[in-house]
């Protein structure tokens, strides 16, 4: 299995995550994308996901809502702006409890040789006092255990 690479970058206001999939471009863009695979996957660990919106088209809304082990629910919203199976999916993604802190989010899927799938996640934030909070708040761990999950649904 791969390790996830994490960055943040501060002057250009981004994080990026990067991981080496053995799985196809097509199988990691339909786990992205398929409600019943999204559950399995999104978010870190002991974390129960449901899909409460996911309108697939640009302009379409989505919204899917975390429960943690103590029962606190966090919900996750946007609004998808570039579509492109099986390459790319760009979309606004916002905490709702820090509403109006709103990001951009690409994430990519490059093939490459032996059935592996380079997936790269970037998040652009408005600014550098958002971005630091994001990563404060544990973003590397809830995204790394989420991608080790993606793993074990897509390489099984």
């Amino acid at each position: 299995m791969s390790k996830n690479t994490f960055e943040v970058d501060r002057e250009n206001l981004e994080v990026r995550s990067e991981r080496i999939y053995q799985a196809s471009a097509k199988w990691l863009f339909e786990a992205h994308t398929d409600p019943k695979q999204i559950v399995e996957w999104w978010g870190p660990n002991g974390y129960k996901t449901v899909i409460d919106t996911l309108e697939l088209r640009v302009g379409g809304a989505w919204r899917y809502v975390q429960t943690d082990r103590g029962g606190k629910e966090h919900a996750f919203r946007g609004t998808f702006k570039e579509i492109d199976e099986p390459n790319k999916i760009v979309r606004t993604f916002e905490y709702e409890p820090m509403a109006g802190h709103v990001l951009i989010e690409t994430v990519s899927f490059e093939e490459l040789d032996g059935g592996r799938t380079k997936q790269t996640a970037t998040a652009h934030y408005d600014n550098v006092e958002d971005l630091n909070g994001m990563v404060q708040m544990g973003m590397e761990e809830g995204m790394t255990e989420g991608m080790d999950r993606l793993a074990t649904l897509v390489e099984n």
